[in-house]
């Protein structure tokens, strides 16, 4: 019984719908920072009435790049979890990284939001999305990671 649980855990391929939420996700903030890296550098204006509440404010420009890292990394776990999706066993270790790092950033920027009391909904609701989204892969991932065997 044990062995066929393993097998079929094993087996199993990356969906479609995660790896496009991946992709999505990675993409959309690709694109995101170097908008931003682009309009910070004078490279490029956008009208403030694009830009979160405060976006001028150094402190806020410092909080809004203190998620850089943690966005890059998220991105980099999922880009490794789409390449390695093709070798069996090794995505999903991965993408549960590059989720939770998702999960996290989108939290963070969530709680950031609520506690400041501004609902603007296009700096809320994606950055709610983002927390969401990864929570439905999430524990589906742990589970056929616990039911890999250890490495010989």
């Amino acid at each position: 019984m044990t062995e066929v649980l393993l097998k079929r855990a094993g087996d199993v391929p990356m969906s479609r719908a995660l790896a496009l939420g991946i992709v999505i996700t990675d993409g959309v903030f690709s694109l995101y920072w170097a908008l931003s890296a682009a309009y910070l550098s004078g490279l490029v204006d956008v009208p403030d009435a694009y830009l979160f509440s405060g976006y001028h404010d150094r402190h806020l420009v410092a909080w809004n790049w203190s998620f850089f890292p943690l966005d890059l990394a998220a991105t980099a776990f999922g880009a490794w979890a789409i390449l390695a999706s093709r070798r069996q066993g090794e995505w999903r270790t991965l993408a549960a990284v590059s989720l939770a790092l998702w999960s996290t950033a989108g939290g963070m920027a969530v709680a950031y939001w609520t506690l400041m009391g501004e609902f603007d909904p296009s700096w809320f609701l994606p950055n709610l999305v983002v927390f969401v989204w990864p929570l439905f892969f999430l524990p589906g991932l742990v589970r056929l990671r616990t039911a890999q065997p250890p490495p010989p």
